[in-house]
């Protein structure tokens, strides 16, 4: 049996992006996450400590979010890289979008640009 954590449609305010207005100004991101977790143990025993709690992982992503940085796919990094580091063996696999919301693009009218990582 394959198990999920899904965080879905979780938007943060953040301030990403290689334009000077990004980080001042800042754009609302859209971000979705997807845990491959075995909730086997969770499921008999209905104890959060054998699972992946999707409050901790909203934590992580906000915490990384927070960090101010020019491109998405560094932000992207460092959320797996957290993930990784808190949860290691229980997470063994990681699917993450995280797209900016009406980017500032003055040639044309986007709804969003993302990056999306599957690990």
């Amino acid at each position: 049996m394959k198990s999920y954590i899904e965080i879905e449609n979780l938007q943060l305010q953040a301030f990403h992006g290689v334009l000077e207005q990004e980080h001042t100004v800042g754009n609302l991101y859209r971000i979705d996450c997807r845990l491959e977790v075995d909730v086997t143990a969770a499921i008999a025993s209905d104890d959060l400590n054998d699972s992946v709690s999707y409050a901790d992982v909203v934590s992580v992503i906000g915490q990384e979010m927070q960090q101010s940085s020019k491109l998405l796919e560094h932000v992207a990094g460092r959320i797996v890289k957290r993930i990784r580091k808190q949860w290691g063996e229980k997470v063994s696999g990681i699917d993450l979008r995280i797209a900016k919301l009406c980017p500032p693009i003055s040639h044309a009218q986007v709804d969003a640009c993302a990056i999306h990582l599957i690990i």
